[in-house]
């Protein structure tokens, strides 16, 4: 009877604890305003002993991740309260004001409910965009993954042109990887165009890299090449592909089981791949034969002329130059020599050509200058009318002829002796006279030597003779020693590990003085990873702990500076996904640097 009394007196007690607590369910968003494309969070938090849950419908959101359940215990004087959290992660797809409806759940043998909530949500990303955004946030996990993430596209900003008529062609890697580098063997066979490609004022860097759309999808894009082309002929004319090694570094997405695998997204890589263009296609259509005035020249573009003579009135057999200034946009460099018709009684020359042409993405312009050197040998009146200057405007499609200048030329009578004159070269500084006598007639004693007193015989000849076959040999011995020396790969790699490294700190350093944490601990673990691939031969797919510490045992490093090493490894690894605490950045940056000090000592 009182172990009874014991066991009601116990249930009484729980009963009024269990309904003393109560119990709470409430409902909450982390915004009750998003737009379209934008994430929210909602949490129903259940007070008390709680079971049977059941999620409202989330009609006009995408559930990205939930019920995400979490229980938290609180003891209050001695009033232990249990709170359990559902919580969902939300995006919103469309506009609208939308309601989440009542979650329902039992607590302490009740059934509650919650308050329904309202979310605007505004205009923003349509479902498409956010469908493209999650390919393009898709992790790689094999070769076809990446091909997706990094290829090389070939732009032409035209698809249709005139014969002659300038066109951009522009090389964009897009990738969404980190990148190591690329090389190209050669360029593309571009036959059939004249070509000039754009120099850049540096080498290609991280300043150089911007954001892109391609098919609808967001990537980062660099331009590799840029190359102004003149078609030579008409027709169907195909730009081959251009093919580059690229050098990746991408985080697999990893199929482990290890909750910390997943939690820091699975193993970094290093990848050289081949990225080839794909052709490209123009159509180039003739310049049309109807309105082509006589005497063109072929210039296809913009252009302008101006005209100049630097005399009117000279002497017979005197010189006078005709200048003729072509400026404007288009191809200048392909444009032939204009021809002149001066009176008959004048003597022409070739003319000399001066170019002043610049080549950006915006093409080819500038100027291009002919210089006619011309000798009237009669005195008398003239008139030097040339012919204008025509070309091709491909935006008016139609022909265009600049007039030009006529000029009057008054020509005396001139000196008997200048009918010697001589002409060199196109230039009236070029033009010499000859004089009325023999010059240059030399007046000094020839400089005479004995026998044996030249160069020849002397030990400075001997000298000199025998220098040529000792630097021969010295050179050959060097060559062989140069040779041994690299023959072997693996230890050549091994030798130059440390010059990597180094090279890698540098620029960890420069990013510690800027304050870039992420970069910093990013150039450590790149340097500390490249020094052990090359001084343990590991390849950089096969890097991991396990390898490299049993390596460096074989090669008989101590314990401690293999677990410095692991430490400064693991460290560099957190860093790039959480702060680390407890050490700062300048120490981790010593901690690597006399890592591999003490492993060069020993190894």
């Amino acid at each position: 009877m009182k172990k009874g009394y014991y066991i009601l007196s116990f249930l009484l007690l729980w009963s009024t604890l269990l309904f003393a607590q109560g119990g709470r369910f409430t409902a909450a968003v982390s915004s009750s305003e998003v737009a379209a494309g934008e994430q929210l969070q909602v949490d129903f938090t259940a007070t008390g002993a709680s079971s049977d849950f059941n999620a409202p419908d989330f009609a006009g959101f995408q559930v990205l991740s939930g019920p995400n359940v979490s229980q938290a215990y609180m003891d209050n004087n001695g009033v232990i309260t249990n709170t359990t959290t559902y919580g969902y992660i939300l995006m919103a797809i469309k506009e609208g004001t939308f309601t989440i409806g009542s979650a329902s759940v039992n607590i302490n043998f009740r059934r509650m409910q919650t308050i329904p909530l309202h979310v605007k949500v505004d205009k923003g990303q349509s479902l498409q965009q956010m469908q493209q955004q999650q390919v393009q946030n898709a992790p790689v996990n094999n070769s076809k993954d990446l091909q997706k993430a990094v290829f090389l596209v070939a732009e032409l900003d035209k698809s249709h042109a005139y014969q002659g008529e300038q066109l951009t062609l522009t090389y964009k890697l897009y990738f969404r990887v980190d990148l190591l580098g690329f090389s190209s063997d050669k360029g593309p066979d571009l036959n059939g165009f004249w070509n000039q490609d754009v120099k850049r004022t540096g080498p290609i860097s991280s300043k150089d890299v911007k954001q892109g759309t391609y098919k609808g999808q967001k990537f980062d894009y660099v331009v590799i090449k840029q190359t102004v082309l003149f078609p030579e002929h008409s027709g169907d004319m195909v730009i081959d592909p251009f093919a580059l090694t690229v050098g990746v570094r991408y985080q697999a997405q990893s199929n482990s089981a290890d909750i910390f695998d997943k939690m820091f997204g699975g193993e970094m890589k290093e990848e050289q791949i081949e990225v080839k263009s794909e052709p490209v296609k123009v159509h180039v259509t003739p310049l049309p034969d109807a309105g082509k005035p006589d005497g063109f020249s072929g210039a296809v573009g913009n252009f302008t002329v101006v005209t100049n003579v630097d005399k009117k009135e000279l002497k017979a057999n005197e010189t006078m130059n005709y200048d003729l200034k072509i400026s404007g946009k288009g191809n200048l460099s392909l444009i032939n020599a204009p021809a002149i018709n001066p009176p008959a009684d004048f003597e022409k020359y070739d003319p000399k050509v001066t170019d002043n042409i610049n080549v950006d993405p915006a093409g080819t312009s500038g100027s291009r200058e002919y210089s006619y050197l011309m000798i009237p040998r009669h005195q008398g009146d003239f008139t030097f009318a040339p012919p204008g200057f025509s070309y091709f405007n491909p935006e008016s499609r139609r022909y265009v002829t600049l007039p030009a200048k006529t000029y009057p030329i008054k020509v005396d009578k001139g000196d008997a002796v200048a009918s010697s004159a001589v002409y060199n070269a196109g230039a009236q500084q070029d033009v010499k006279l000859l004089g009325k006598d023999i010059r240059y007639i030399k007046t000094t004693s020839p400089d005479l030597y004995k026998d044996g007193e030249g160069f020849y015989g002397s030990p400075s000849f001997y000298f000199l003779m025998f220098l040529g076959p000792l630097s021969f040999a010295g050179a050959l011995l060097f060559s062989k020693y140069n040779d041994q020396q690299n023959s072997d790969v693996v230890k050549l790699k091994s030798r130059r590990a440390n010059k990597i490294a180094a090279k890698h700190l540098a620029i960890a350093s420069k990013q510690l003085s800027a304050g870039n944490k992420q970069a910093f601990y990013e150039a450590v673990a790149r340097g500390l990873y490249g020094y052990l691939s090359d001084k343990l031969n590991i390849p950089v797919a096969d890097l991991n702990k396990e390898n490299i510490t049993g390596q460096l045992k074989i090669k008989g490093l101590d314990d401690t500076t293999i677990n410095q090493l692991a430490d400064t490894i693991d460290l560099c690894e957190m860093a790039r996904f959480a702060p680390v605490t407890g050490i700062s950045q300048q120490q981790v940056f010593d901690k690597a640097k006399n890592t591999i000090n003490e492993i060069e000592d020993k190894i």
